[in-house]
């Protein structure tokens, strides 16, 4: 059977498959809400395929697939599968990401903000991990226009610095007073990362509307793409705090035919599944064998809460999305 013919016989429903080379190696891992629709759309002929998708079409000899209940059963295989068969495509075709930190420097007067690779034993305030280097790097760039603290002069020897030249510095490099508006902005900084205070996004959403006002929609678009950035920021952050909870979840999601999915999660992991059909599900014996999984599974001697490293971020962020999604219904069970 050629691989066309193999397409036509897919299921359409959530799954995840792997695509492989004549060696039979495993070059290429996806998850798909419908299978056949999406594999299919490989062996299609298409303008819109990327010159990577086209060399991952030429190296395509078989593959093979993993049916899911639910799409999101799907996300989350991916993602064991990905970091568990590292397939070379799957590290080609993927944007260019690195896990990344912020770090507000507190070992100097002024605290300068930087991005980092990783956590160090120090003093500074670190925030993340956050998947996408370049998001920060537009979020800060914007945040540092905006206030203008981009200073080039490292060394502080009272004299302005180039980019205090070009009004990208507000003169911290020899102003005492532009110091003090400096450390003001940077508890701001600090603020909006912690999730406590959104002033900055208010006032750039203030001067985005009077840019457009003044029909400079080219300044109202650059505070837009600062402003969506940061925003980005703060959803990363608000995932992290929401699995760092370490909360008992308990997830009802419908299916087809008169079927539901039951999960049991916590933190960025599912302790848990199993498929009813309603229309022989005795209420009594669901609820006597949920209270035993309940008890089995949360409240063992699991820590309270949990630190999450650039190893759990993405498992952390596909469960946040999902139980903000409206495909399934959840509640949050307290400790016992």
């Amino acid at each position: 059977m050629n691989l066309k013919e193999k397409v036509k016989n897919l299921p359409l429903t959530p799954g995840v498959y792997l695509m492989e080379d004549s060696y039979g190696s495993i070059i290429y891992v996806g998850k798909a809400k419908n299978l056949k629709n999406r594999v299919s759309s490989y062996f299609q002929n298409s303008k819109a395929h990327s010159q990577k998708v086209q060399k991952l079409k030429a190296n395509i000899a078989n593959f093979t697939y993993i049916l899911t209940d639910t799409e999101f059963e799907a996300f989350m295989l991916e993602c064991k599968l990905i970091r568990e068969l590292k397939p070379l495509f799957n590290k080609m075709m993927k944007n260019p990401k690195s896990y990344t930190y912020i770090k507000i420097q507190k070992d100097n007067e002024l605290g300068r903000i930087e991005i980092s690779p990783s956590i160090e034993k120090d003093e500074n305030l670190y925030f993340g991990p956050y998947r996408s280097k370049h998001s920060v790097e537009k979020a800060l760039q914007g945040i540092k226009d905006f206030y203008k603290i981009s200073c080039s002069n490292t060394t502080y020897k009272n004299s302005p610095c180039v980019n205090y030249s070009i009004g990208l510095c507000m003169g911290i490099c020899f102003s005492d007073s532009a110091i003090e508006q400096y450390k003001k902005i940077m508890n701001k900084i600090i603020s909006i990362l912690n999730g406590t205070d959104m002033t900055i996004l208010q006032e750039m959403k203030q001067k985005m509307a009077e840019a457009s006002i003044k029909f400079d929609f080219e300044t109202a678009a650059k505070y837009r793409d600062y402003s969506d950035a940061i925003q980005a920021l703060l959803t990363n952050e608000q995932v992290i705090e929401f699995t760092e909870a370490n909360k008992n979840i308990v997830v009802l999601e419908s299916l087809q035919d008169h079927r539901c999915k039951l999960f049991l999660i916590k933190g960025n992991r599912i302790l848990f599944s199993e498929k009813y059909h309603l229309v022989d599900l005795n209420i009594g014996q669901f609820l006597h064998t949920l209270k035993i999984n309940v008890s089995t599974h949360f409240w063992s001697d699991m820590p309270s809460t949990l630190e999450v490293s650039r190893d759990d971020i993405d498992e952390a962020q596909i469960i946040y999305r999902y139980l903000k999604g409206s495909t399934c219904k959840y509640i949050i069970i307290p400790d016992n």
